[in-house]
């Protein structure tokens, strides 16, 4: 989970920007599953936003809180940035020398006990509960399916983490290497252009299973555009 400073990620941004068109050596990407449903199918159904958060997040510390949650049939979804999440397992990417803010620990855990290996499974960050907003009484919890769009690609993902109660905006190193955003920890993230659905509800059990992941959240995106569809053309 992140904590770093307005100061410091606006520092990070520079950087990103430089460096966003190379993953770092020897990282493949996490392909994105291919689906029939697209980006702009989903984006579409989020043009307007329905709060069901108390209030609002912000992006960083020391930044003005603009980002709602904001709720559709089926699905929870906020629009932010990215920060990277390389807690969990000690990997080659995810470490105390890679990244300044590296916790050994994730919220939700693997089948096996272990925390999460952010570097090998997408997941994405949920604010820990607070007065602005609760997830659990969304329906969400570890494990739950979310779809995270950046430019035009989805890729299906876990909620694996919790991070900062008044934050928000934060997903794994793999989730982020499969959107083609550079996955640095100290370095890397998107400034903006990040949506993030979690499909409430919903649990991939367990939650490391990738595939299992990928093939109910293709399902689920479906079923929130024939649902939301609906709700609109009414």
């Amino acid at each position: 989970m992140r904590t770093r400073t307005l100061t410091l990620a606006a520092a990070a941004v520079g950087t990103a920007l430089l460096a966003a068109a190379a993953l770092p050596a020897g990282a493949a990407p996490v392909q994105a599953p291919e689906g029939t449903v697209t980006a702009a199918d989903l984006l579409a159904e989020m043009t307007s936003c329905s709060q069901i958060s108390n209030g609002k997040y912000s992006l960083d510390v020391g930044a003005p809180a603009t980002v709602p949650v904001c709720g559709l049939n089926g699905a929870v979804f906020w629009k932010a940035d990215m920060d990277i999440d390389c807690d969990g397992q000690v990997t080659t990417e995810c470490n105390k020398r890679t990244d300044p803010w590296f916790q050994d620990q994730t919220a939700f855990h693997q089948s096996d006990g272990r925390p999460l290996n952010s570097e090998e499974l997408p997941y994405v960050v949920v604010p820990g509960p607070s007065g602005i907003w609760n997830y659990t009484d969304s329906g969400i919890r570890g494990g739950s399916v979310a779809a995270v769009i950046h430019g035009d690609e989805v890729q299906y993902a876990v909620v694996g983490d919790t991070g900062p109660t008044k934050i928000i905006g934060e997903a794994s190193y793999a989730a982020a290497r499969a959107l083609g955003i550079n996955p640095d920890p100290a370095t890397g993230g998107a400034a903006s252009g990040v949506t993030y659905i979690v499909f409430t509800g919903s649990r991939v059990s367990p939650i490391e299973d990738q595939e299992a992941t990928a093939s109910l959240g293709e399902a689920l995106a479906e079923q929130f555009l024939e649902d939301n569809g609906e709700a609109t053309d009414q």
